[in-house]
């Protein structure tokens, strides 16, 4: 293992590998968001959802690495403390996907005949498409 890799590795959580490819609808949704720091990620995010938005950073367990809960003008993302840096901005870059763009909830997409994989599945490439100049640089 390289020296720069220790910082991206956590003992106990599970890394998803980079995409073989990045769509272009990521790449170009991502571009808004690539480099920002988290004040401007939460300007953007609520003017985008019309929300107020916090981020709290919480320990959880290795399998958790972020959820959402929305409810009316109010939003709160929380992302696992536990991670490294770049996959804590993965993480939070996941989830404001889902909040922007999955906005009827869980239980909703579970009745409908799309699986929940397919919603996991966008939500990640968004969130490589946004972290990928980062995660160039540091690998």
């Amino acid at each position: 293992m390289r020296p720069l890799e220790r910082e991206y590795e956590t003992p106990g959580f599970e890394y998803p590998s980079p995409p073989e490819y990045l769509p272009e609808w990521a790449i170009d949704e991502a571009l808004e968001w690539s480099g920002l720091d988290e004040f401007d990620i939460l300007v953007k995010a609520e003017e985008q959802s019309g929300r107020q938005l916090d981020i709290e950073y919480v320990e959880m367990s290795p399998r958790m690495w972020g959820l959402h809960v929305a409810k009316g003008k109010k939003a709160i993302i929380y992302i696992n403390s536990m991670l490294p840096l770049i996959w804590r901005r993965f993480a939070l870059f996941h989830e404001l996907y889902h909040l922007l763009n999955h906005k009827k909830g869980e239980s909703f997409w579970m009745r409908t005949a799309t699986p929940m994989t397919s919603f996991e599945h966008q939500a990640d490439i968004f969130a490589w498409s946004v972290i990928w100049p980062e995660w160039k640089e540091g690998y």
